[in-house]
């Protein structure tokens, strides 16, 4: 007899323990951001506007590498359920090649022409300057932070994610040290501003790859990865990465184009706004990292359960999946509505009209959280862990280029409505999205042949 609900009480202590293992160092990895965004918040608003603009095209770069990453996740965590080693080893190269690829572009096109790339963001030259001193030298961290986020993907495959949290603490003490250092001048040293800001992320990405690349070839025993596994590539691999992760890394891309093209909007809006914005968002990524960490738990813990042929009695798991996402979100947003005035209050230098600006923002974002929880965790979550990948890529699409960019600009260009309303046309997705999202989910569509290896045992 079938439960509405899985009693499996492993899968609930597996999914509880990765949620808030990846949590806890999505939380530290924000708690970084959110010190960047204060500590340079103190230094001037001229200063964290400019900052936040660099912050946009490093969005776009950290959409690139996860979608890089997530592939390497969908694949590798079947692998891990049948127990096979060696397959995560060849996605494992192909996902760190096609990830440096791509930021090696990325870093090209920021490196040479970073007034150009700043200017389509903004007409303000004051802030494109500050803008421009920070991507010189924070470009430079794109490579390291890519090698990084690749091999912590390779490690949550095999359901290891402490690393992660560890590295993220190492990064958030080295980080905020020389933010402070740096920034302000202290213990002898010039005060450098937003330059100083981006040698501090530096130090901090090179700190953080330097302890992964030690613990996945020094320490791990489970995927047991080894330098020479990047040397070379597996064609057959590289067709299964493709056909799997392309449409996850073009979702990554055209939500990061679109984020962009956001904070475009806001932009053409006054220096209040890319502030405000600014802040909202860097908040908001401290108080929804429960809400991102169940969903990579939820497409570890899917691809984990169809390897091991779960499959036909999968329907109960995903209830309890479903369900705990909507207390998540709940929770989550609850935190985030009655924090956002605490959390306000460590930037000191805001403006009356940017402080009561973010606060409005932050009102927006705390109800949109609730549905952000689900809708993500369902779609990048279970839907994607069980191989289904271009179900995000077009839903995420049609949402955003037809629904939320064409209002938003309307609101802002035409109706020129206040900034609070043109936000919210920007994040009315996130309530929105939950409705294909339960309806996909719940007709098990997504369950899909993603190897060769599952297709030719099905076959026999």
């Amino acid at each position: 007899m079938t439960t509405f609900f899985t009693r499996d009480r492993d899968f609930y202590r597996r999914y509880i323990l990765l949620t808030l293992t990846i949590a806890a160092q999505n939380v530290i990895t924000q708690a970084v951001n959110l010190a960047d965004s204060v500590m340079i918040g103190a230094y001037s608003e001229l200063a964290l506007s400019g900052v936040a603009l660099v912050n946009q095209i490093q969005f776009l770069l950290q959409m690139l590498v996860m979608g890089a990453g997530e592939g390497i996740v969908v694949l590798a965590a079947r692998s891990w359920g049948r127990r096979e080693i060696e397959p995560i080893r060849r996605v494992s190269s192909v996902g760190m090649t096609i990830g440096m690829a791509m930021t090696t572009l990325l870093w090209a096109i920021v490196f040479i022409a970073p007034h150009g790339v700043l200017r389509l963001l903004t007409p303000e030259e004051a802030v494109i300057a500050e803008g421009v001193k920070y991507m010189r030298i924070v470009c430079f961290t794109y490579f390291f932070f890519a090698v990084t986020q690749i091999l912590l993907a390779s490690m949550r495959s095999v359901e290891t994610a402490r690393i992660g949290l560890g590295v993220s603490v190492a990064a958030l003490f080295v980080n905020v040290f020389f933010n402070y250092v740096l920034i302000f001048g202290k213990f002898g040293m010039p005060a450098l501003g937003v330059e100083g800001a981006a040698i501090a992320t530096l130090i901090s990405r090179i700190v953080e790859t330097v302890i992964v690349v030690i613990y996945v070839f020094g320490v791990d025993k489970k995927a047991q990865l080894k330098l020479r596994d990047y040397v070379h590539l597996d064609r057959a691999t590289l067709r299964d990465f493709f056909r799997v992760s392309l449409p996850v890394i073009l979702s990554g891309a055209m939500w990061g184009i679109a984020q962009t093209v956001q904070t475009a909007i806001l932009g053409h809006m006054g220096q209040s706004a890319i502030a405000a914005n600014s802040v909202a968002s860097t908040v908001f990524q401290v108080f929804s990292v429960i809400c991102y960490g169940s969903a990579s738990a939820a497409a570890v813990l899917v691809g984990k359960l169809i390897g091991e042929g779960k499959a036909g009695v999968i329907k109960p798991y995903i209830r309890s999946l479903q369900a705990m996402f909507g207390v998540i979100g709940v929770l989550s947003g609850s935190m985030l509505f009655f924090g956002k005035d605490l959390v306000l209050s460590f930037y000191s230098t805001l403006t009356p009209e940017t402080y009561a600006m973010a606060l409005e923002f932050l009102c927006v974002l705390s109800v949109t959280l609730v549905g952000t929880s689900y809708q993500v965790a369902c779609t990048t979550g279970i839907i994607r862990g069980g191989g289904d990948t271009a179900f995000v890529l077009i839903n995420d699409t049609v949402f955003m280029w037809v629904i939320v960019i064409p209002l938003a600009a309307l609101s802002a260009f035409v109706f020129d409505l206040s900034p609070t309303i043109v936000f919210i046309c920007l994040k009315c997705d996130q309530i929105l999205k939950g409705i294909p999202a339960a309806l996909r989910v719940n007709r098990y569509k997504w369950i899909k042949k993603i190897d060769r290896r599952v297709e030719e045992g099905e076959n026999e």
